[in-house]
């Protein structure tokens, strides 16, 4: 199996997709410095050059709460309000303010938030689960077909049965090829 994060999805989705079938891609601060570098061209607030223990428990609580709420969903039940305020709370404690600055030819606005690292990680992950829950394209979300892989994505095509074509919808046909002509 590739233990390489998936990338590519909304930022929610691409945190609880660290956590494939048996494992977590975000064990150690390592594997999440690597996978918020990864995020950091999509998600320049993300950028974070040593995390720390906190940094990763932060991440990994918030990881939880997105993950209990998707799942609720999924079965076709309410998320847990215990997981929703959670998640508020965590983009309450570091609000993003709009700095505004002059870059030589415009007016910028950065968002910025005054808060340690695991408060402002928890917010911005915070906040992309909730442009992810109120996404009236969620009630489009899947799980991967694929027998071994629990990873969730949103398809851009209505016939899409697998987190990735490279990975699972690969294997998916080899074995089905095989199977095939083994017969």
């Amino acid at each position: 199996m590739d233990t390489t994060p998936l990338i590519g999805e909304p930022l929610a989705l691409d945190l609880i997709n660290t956590r494939p079938l048996g494992t977590d891609l975000l064990a150690t601060t390592e594997q999440l410095a690597d996978w918020l570098a990864r995020q950091s061209e999509r998600y320049p607030e993300l950028a974070l050059d040593r995390p720390a223990s906190a940094d990763l428990s932060a991440v990994h609580e918030v990881r939880d709460h997105i993950t209990a709420a998707l799942d609720a969903l999924l079965r076709g039940t309410p998320p847990p309000a215990d997981a929703l305020r959670a998640l508020t709370a965590a983009q309450s404690a570091a609000p993003a303010t709009r700095r505004l600055h002059w870059d030589g030819t415009t007016v910028v606005a950065t968002p910025q938030r005054d808060a340690p690292p695991a408060a402002r990680l928890s917010a911005v992950l915070a906040e992309a689960a909730a442009d992810l829950l109120t996404d009236p394209a969620l009630a489009k979300l899947k799980r991967c077909e694929a027998d071994d892989c629990v990873l969730l994505f949103l398809p851009a095509h209505p016939k899409r049965r697998w987190c990735s074509p490279d990975r699972c919808g690969n294997r998916v046909r080899v074995a089905r090829y095989y199977r095939k002509h083994k017969e």
